[in-house]
């Protein structure tokens, strides 16, 4: 039975599973000079959310009432 799980148990119930494939070369991970370092600060200013241009595409960053970062499209 591709694509599921019998869950155990439950007679005739399956559950979905996910296949990921595998990476075709091991993940590196970026050097110092690959990428900044930024404070948050910097970027917001006196604000809680900025706009961020990329690829065509505007993000909204936001910093939340608990102080945690918000990512959407």
């Amino acid at each position: 039975m591709s694509g599921s799980v019998r869950a155990e148990g439950a007679p005739g119930a399956a559950l979905p599973t996910t296949v990921m494939p595998a990476p075709s070369c091991p993940a590196r991970p970026p050097t110092d000079a690959a990428r900044r370092r930024l404070d948050s600060r910097q970027l917001f200013q006196d604000g809680q959310e900025i706009d961020i241009d990329h690829a065509g595409a505007v993000y909204r960053l936001r910093i939340t009432s608990l102080g945690k970062l918000i990512l959407t499209k």
